[in-house]
């Protein structure tokens, strides 16, 4: 319903189908309402067992519009793809693929409607192309807990240049999904106009793998609602401001596991000038404790018209050189906690502890 006008959620609900009133969702049948209700973990049904039980649910099974598996020598070009039922193209263990002058669209409420998700592919570029998302745009993905740890395939050695976001959960992506690892990635040249959040690295614990030697270069935004930069290892499963700041709180509040190969790591991951006019919170670094964010570099950024400053924990070593934020609570505001090994236009803070400390880009 939050998705919708009151006129065009009023039609809806008078076109039939079954509502679930409480959460305010409506299905088409009362079989898509069941497969949504047996889905203890996001989209996977759980306790459905019979042919029978699959053929109640199905109105509300969704699959991606393209999926192309275990194949060599792609190239997607010259075309459009649009309204799929959930991801849009779903490249999932390819090699030299390639992606030029084509555009996605979706709506932007659509559900889980990502235009690209590239899974455990090697070899890929993805340019020249518009994308219009429901969810994430350009995504990097390697698959998702223990499935993605067995297989074991990372995503590497991919650019993605010269392309244009407008709707989408984010421009560019990393994760949630990332078990099997992804590495060596270069973007450079790509504009984001009204995504949620700009470049967005996302995981939580239970995930595993490493996102490692991010390159990203001249990246242009407007009106990002929420951060340019988002980096969340406590990723709840929602859009970024889908969820309260309490519900994120609560979820980091949980006490500290050893590290084990269900541990996320994200590190040496390097950005340069951007610019941005217009958004939420300039920036945020949300490491884990046990696996703090590290090795990160963010040089030459101009952050306009925003609501907040940047915001970091959970790191160590990033360096920040030459970033200027302008926001609504005022100029150049850092704040940071938990930080280790924190370098701001040369200045070095070695140790910063769980109080938060309200620093000085400039």
């Amino acid at each position: 319903k939050g998705k919708l006008t009151a006129s065009q959620w009023k039609k809806l609900v008078n076109s039939g189908g079954v509502l679930d009133e409480k959460q305010e969702i409506w299905y088409p049948t009362a079989g898509s309402l069941k497969g949504a209700m047996a889905c203890k973990d996001f989209n996977v049904p759980e306790g459905i067992n019979t042919d029978e039980e699959w053929a109640e649910i199905r109105p509300w099974l969704r699959p991606v519009l393209l999926s192309i598996v275990k194949s060599k020598k792609v190239l997607l070009e010259g075309v459009t793809f649009k309204n799929s039922p959930s991801w849009c193209l779903h490249p999932l263990s390819c090699e030299d693929f390639t992606v030029n002058n084509i555009m996605v669209i979706n709506p932007w409420y659509s559900q889980n409607g990502d235009a690209i998700d590239l899974e455990s592919c090697k070899n890929a570029l993805i340019i020249n192309s518009i994308f219009d998302a429901g969810d994430d745009a350009i995504c990097i993905k390697s698959g998702k807990d223990e499935d993605g740890r067995r297989r074991g395939e990372p995503c590497q050695n991919v650019i993605v240049k010269n392309n244009t976001v407008l709707h989408g959960h984010g421009g560019f992506v990393v994760g949630s999904e990332m078990s099997g690892g992804v590495k060596n990635i270069y973007v450079e040249d790509c504009t984001f106009m009204g995504t949620d959040v700009g470049l967005r690295f996302k995981s939580t614990r239970g995930r595993g793998g490493v996102v490692e030697n991010i390159y990203i270069n001249n990246i242009n935004m407007i009106n990002i609602p929420n951060e340019p930069l988002l980096f969340d290892l406590f990723y709840g499963g929602k859009g970024a401001g889908e969820e309260s700041e309490e519900d994120l709180l609560n979820r980091m509040k949980t006490s500290i596991p050893p590290v084990t190969e269900e541990t996320p790591a994200f590190r040496n991951i390097h950005i340069s000038n951007i610019v941005c006019r217009g958004s939420g919170r300039a920036m945020f670094f949300n490491g884990l404790p046990e696996m703090p964010i590290s090795n990160i570099t963010v040089k030459n950024v101009v952050i306009t018209k925003a609501t907040d400053g940047v915001v970091i924990s959970q790191v160590d070593g990033v360096t920040l050189e030459n970033v200027y934020v302008e926001s609504s609570k005022g100029n150049h505001i850092l704040k940071a906690k938990n930080a280790k090994n924190l370098t701001v236009d040369g200045k070095v803070y070695e140790e910063l502890g769980a109080k938060e400390e309200i620093l000085s880009l400039k």
